[in-house]
């Protein structure tokens, strides 16, 4: 920082210096023009007399020579030289402001002085961040503050390009950054350094897979089932390995790569549900899933009594835990029984699959203006959170009024 400000210091003193040299030039160059016309003049008249005098035009050469020689010494001034030249250099002080508050100026208005302060601050607070970010009891780092450590660490590797742990920690905060170009680009770096270190080559195969490039994804797939050949039981890789098929449409080898970390995870495992269910969506997604729900919605005698003209049934299915629809249906009021199927052509949002759920559970209600939303004196029915395998039958009785 304090390199820049002599630079900057030195290239406006040499500005100051070019512009003063360039008037005192003109300045002195406009003294020097003066006096050689008035030589020149005095020459040219001289001439002139000699050739009248000669014509016989003349005939007081002697005295008009000296009232020539007379204006000539007229027009020299009669201050000291020295002192009008060292008057006339402070003209030129109004320029040497204009060019330091057009040059300051400048620097302000683009030269990025609140980025090179912000740089400074970052360079300052570095240490500190890195000390919080590696101990585990430290108040967590917010984004703004992981942004700032990104920078001083990118800072501090260009003075120090070998340091593995740091090429990797910049990988890494790229990642939780979301920053794909800047995470790739540091594990690259990393396994320029050790390419045989397998945690950085799954780093970076993630990266790889989160990418929106095509030709990412295929590197990432090819790293990945090397990976898998030097470990067939690394769990890391497998999940990897699932994802970046399931993304690529890949859906048998995404089924078959699930499939293996289930008989690799101990039970109890929470990523075991996870996993099942990941492994109905690509079911789902590859046509391969069938299921389907058979539902048989009946009356209570006082509900009969009281159905509206004009009503409608709004049928919801959800997975028992979470109030949001896996599966809607819309149909206007007919007779009961009524038995109907309801399959994914239903589902509310495409990754919310029916066939994918493990549980479910039913509400039927009868709305008398048609409202989606539930309103008071409706009639419904809930069903129990049944297990599901994607072919129960389960039947509702609408026995209940909203309050």
């Amino acid at each position: 920082m304090t390199g820049f400000w002599i630079t900057l210091i030195i290239l406006l003193l040499a500005a100051i210096a070019l512009f003063l040299r360039a008037g005192w030039r003109q300045r002195e160059a406009s003294s020097g023009d003066r006096d050689r016309l008035n030589t020149d003049f005095y020459q040219q008249r001289l001439r002139e007399l000699e050739r009248d005098e000669e014509e016989g035009v003349v005939a007081e050469r002697p005295e008009m020579v000296r009232e020539l020689q007379q204006t000539l010494l007229t027009d020299v001034p009669q201050q000291d030289a020295a002192t009008i030249h060292r008057s006339s250099r402070w003209v030129l002080l109004p320029g040497v402001i204009v060019l330091l508050v057009v040059s300051v100026g400048m620097y302000l208005k683009t030269g990025g002085l609140a980025q090179q302060i912000a740089f400074v601050s970052v360079q300052q607070e570095y240490p500190a961040l890195r000390a919080r970010v590696m101990d585990p009891k430290a108040q967590p780092l917010t984004m703004e503050e992981l942004a700032r450590l990104q920078l001083g660490l990118r800072s501090s590797l260009q003075n120090d390009s070998t340091n593995l742990n740091d090429w990797a920690m910049l990988g890494r905060l790229g990642m939780v950054l979301n920053n794909a170009t800047d995470a790739s680009q540091a594990f690259e770096h990393a396994l320029q350094l050790a390419p045989d270190n397998i945690e950085l080559q799954q780093d970076y195969a993630e990266v790889l897979t989160r990418s929106s490039d095509p030709q990412d994804n295929r590197q990432a797939n090819v790293l990945l089932k090397e990976l898998l050949k030097r470990d067939h039981s690394d769990v890391r890789t497998l999940s990897l390995l699932a994802f970046n098929a399931f993304e690529q449409q890949q859906y048998n080898e995404a089924i078959g790569a699930w499939q293996v970390m289930l008989k690799l995870l101990p039970a109890g495992d929470r990523r075991i549900t996870m996993i099942e269910r990941s492994i109905e969506q690509a079911k789902t997604d590859a046509g391969q899933q069938n299921s389907n729900l058979a539902l048989t919605v009946s009356l209570t005698p006082q509900a009969e009594k009281m159905l509206p003209q004009g009503g409608v049934l709004y049928i919801s299915v959800s997975d028992g835990v979470s109030p949001v629809p896996v599966a809607v249906k819309r149909l206007p009021l007919s007779h009961f029984p009524l038995s109907l199927t309801l399959d994914d052509s239903n589902a509310m949002m495409p990754d919310r699959l029916l066939s994918a759920q493990h549980q479910v559970q039913v509400r039927v209600r009868i709305s008398r203006d048609g409202s989606a939303n539930p309103q008071s004196g409706d009639w419904f029915g809930l069903s129990a959170v049944t297990p599901w395998n994607g072919h129960q039958q389960l039947a509702v009785e609408i026995n209940q009024q909203q309050p």
